[in-house]
């Protein structure tokens, strides 16, 4: 797929993005990238517990063994992930979301535990930004929610709340960090939010404004998420011009200007 052929975002899904700050792609992640990030998801996982064995994650990290994960930003510690992270596919749902110019800003693996897995509090991940610099002004980037497992209620899915619901089009909230888990939250509210279920292989597309959140896992087996997200530009603190995360160049002008023998 390139930006010439038919692209898996269609009119609706556009509309939707644009207007509600998200749309759903079901079972667009070919077969054999499918299958490359579940077998580096498990490598990843074992690194994790690898160094949580040797007392090497703070205690309040985010992530707890066999219970949830957040693995963050090793995609270099692979040979493959690149393939993945700037394919065809992702260019294309960057060209639809975030325009003809696009960087890698943040990557991470994000699983939940056979049943025991803990929830995630309402936050926009642009709150985690807000968080390290209080005058943040950055445009949204975008959180692509790719799906290792099928994703349902049971396992643990995603809640979104929609621009027009949450008055977020624009806005980056105060979040404060939850006891306990050392989360983010956004919004305490009644609002349930929208429930994603989508079959494995499905990409969510939400804006880094939009307020998402999970519930706990029930079932017994583990929910893989794969959560790569693309910036236009690199995101830079507002006072010191400290550069935040990663700016790995992926689009410009449209065109898939990665180059993996420079990264």
């Amino acid at each position: 797929m390139n930006a010439s052929h038919p692209s898996v975002v269609n009119d609706a899904d556009l509309e939707r993005f644009e207007q509600e700050g998200y749309l759903i792609l079901p079972g667009v992640i070919p077969d054999d990238h499918l299958q490359l990030l579940r077998e580096e998801c498990a490598y990843f996982m074992g690194y994790m517990d690898s160094r949580m064995d040797a007392g090497l994650v703070n205690e309040g990290a985010l992530s707890a063994r066999d219970n949830r994960y957040f693995i963050n930003n090793l995609y270099r510690y692979s040979n493959r992930l690149w393939q993945f992270l700037f394919s065809d596919l992702m260019a294309d749902v960057c060209r639809n979301t975030i325009g003809q110019d696009a960087m890698l800003f943040h990557e991470q693996w994000v699983v939940k535990g056979p049943d025991r897995g803990m929830k995630f509090s309402w936050h926009q991940d642009s709150g985690y930004v807000k968080d390290y610099d209080s005058d943040t002004t950055h445009s949204p980037s975008v959180t692509c929610w790719c799906t290792l497992d099928d994703v349902s209620e049971a396992n643990g899915s995603v809640y979104l709340q929609p621009h027009s619901r949450a008055n977020t089009q624009g806005n980056i909230i105060t979040h404060r960090r939850e006891a306990g888990s050392n989360d983010l939250v956004g919004y305490t509210g009644d609002d349930p939010g929208i429930l994603i279920e989508a079959p494995a292989g499905s990409i969510v597309a939400f804006s880094s404004y939009n307020l998402h959140r999970s519930g706990a896992k029930t079932t017994n087996r583990m929910r893989r998420i794969y959560l790569p997200q693309y910036a236009a530009a690199p995101i830079i603190h507002s006072q010191t011009g400290e550069q935040h995360n990663m700016a790995v160049p992926f689009l410009a002008d449209g065109n898939v200007v990665y180059d993996r023998s420079t990264d």
